[in-house]
């Protein structure tokens, strides 16, 4: 090397330029008020490090001070917020997994409370003061709104699925249509938890049409149960056949198997009250002599998350001694919560149930909020800023409940000049978020999906989403 001669260094590494985590951290605390330590802190150190791997990516420069401060700000806010918070739902499903589905009642909310903030009875009987069954009495209540002889809780369907499977199948065969072999949402696949419950999958019939006498070829000595699964978030028309419960449980008796339904989302009110399918009754499953059905209390039961089994004696009663009830039992907040949503439906109070009363308005109750919204938010801007009309259309249940199956419904249909992406978007970022709809380039707000005192909230939230000058 030549020591007279300069050493080119090449381009100065612009990581080099970024501020330590602290210092960020205090540049987005002074940014605003009351912000706790911690947030600004992980902000920085969140956003810090993705700019790092996007700098050594081959970026050129870093963002300036103030560009840098006002980025991990908005982390900082984000991560600050409690989570869940609330949201206004407008886009018309009833059942929105996103948004967590059923809605407790207030009176549920209060029985929550209450277990929350006091000790309680959970597993003890006052009478002898010795140890109580926790579901003694959610278990009655499901079994005389069912009309099954057992019933069980766990804390959500799929755990009941594995439940009912690792319990009933364990080591052996489970004989299912393979129209039925279903992926929801997570990646939840119907094949993947009979393998984890350590339970042989035998495929019978094609994907469009599966016929009874598939099920008996692939009957043998091997052979624990037969499982129809409820196809809950898509449909399979066209050419189609499929072996009803009632005919598949003829086939079990002619061989002494149980027959399992996982039913996904089922309904303990008569389905006519709500005018949901047939199929979605709890009541008739267990009528048609399946030996276990399951499905959700978050979805059309109203209830909290949980997992519901009913059915036979000889079924369920090896559930609750099963190892892993115990590694998938409710809580006692979910419990407080599901005992009072069942009490209510035994005693005819349905219509006190967010998500029953939704799904059981009629499209006239729905016309008279959306057209009472819409009167509102036309007095939130007037003149061509914004154009608001009223309009009928359908929604989904959701939740994957009923594929196919849609409510008639009315909306409210927001047109600005910053377009539908743009108005949806703005209506996101309110301090309350309101989520709706987009079609036929307009923000469509479902009013059957409204709580009541949401449309105050909706005023706010579109104040704040038009732009100055125009309310």
């Amino acid at each position: 090397m030549n020591p007279g001669r300069p050493v080119n260094k090449g381009p100065r590494d612009p990581r080099r330029s970024l501020p330590a985590v602290d210092r960020l951290a205090r540049a987005v605390t002074e940014r605003h008020a009351g912000l706790p330590d911690w947030a600004a802190t992980e902000a920085a150190r969140q956003v810090l490090e993705a700019l790092r791997a996007t700098l050594a990516g081959g970026e050129a420069t870093a963002p300036g001070a103030e560009a840098l401060a006002e980025r991990a700000l908005g982390v900082a806010l984000g991560l600050a917020r409690p989570r869940p918070s609330r949201v206004v739902n407008a886009t018309g499903v009833v059942l929105h997994t996103n948004l967590g589905r059923s809605v407790l009642a207030p009176e549920a909310a209060e029985a929550v409370l209450g277990a929350a903030i006091a000790y309680s009875d959970l597993e003890i009987d006052p009478a002898t003061g010795r140890r109580g069954n926790r579901l003694g009495s959610v278990s009655t209540l499901l079994a005389r709104l069912s009309g099954a002889e057992a019933a069980f809780a766990v804390n959500n369907n799929a755990a009941a699925t594995l439940l009912a499977l690792d319990t009933l199948a364990r080591g052996r065969e489970a004989v299912v249509s393979r129209g039925e072999l279903v992926e929801i949402g997570g990646s939840f696949r119907v094949p993947e938890i009979l393998a984890r419950a350590g339970v042989r999958l035998v495929e019978v019939g094609t994907t469009n049409r599966t016929h009874a006498d598939d099920y008996r070829r692939a009957i043998g000595p091997d052979t624990a149960l037969l499982l129809k699964v409820h196809r809950s978030n898509f449909e399979i028309r066209g050419f189609t056949a499929e072996v009803e419960l009632p005919e598949l449980v003829a086939i079990g008796r002619e061989h002494g198997l149980p027959v399992l339904e996982d039913l996904g989302s089922g309904t303990l009110l008569d389905p006519g009250a709500l005018s949901l399918p047939a199929g979605s009754h709890v009541a008739a499953r267990v009528a048609a002599g399946a030996d276990c059905v399951c499905f959700s209390g978050d979805k059309l039961l109203g209830g909290p998350q949980a997992g519901i089994l009913v059915g036979s004696r000889t079924a369920i009663e090896p559930m609750c001694k099963n190892p892993l009830a115990r590694a998938l039992r409710l809580d006692k907040l979910s419990l407080a919560a599901l005992d009072w949503t069942l009490r209510a439906l035994l005693e005819g109070r349905a219509a006190e149930i967010p998500t029953l009363r939704q799904l059981a308005e009629t499209p006239a109750q729905v016309r008279s909020r959306a057209e009472a919204l819409a009167e509102r938010l036309r007095k939130v801007a007037r003149g061509p800023a914004l154009d608001v009309e009223v309009a009928s259309d359908r929604a989904a249940v959701g939740g994957g409940s009923l594929p196919g199956f849609e409510l008639d419904t009315w909306v409210v249909a927001l047109r600005a000049p910053c377009g539908p992406d743009g108005l949806a978007a703005a209506l996101r970022a309110a301090a309350v978020p309101v989520l709706a709809r987009i079609r036929d380039d307009a923000v469509l707000l479902d009013a059957r999906t409204l709580l009541d005192g949401d449309e105050p909230t909706i005023e706010a939230a579109l104040r704040e989403a038009l732009p100055e000058g125009v309310v």
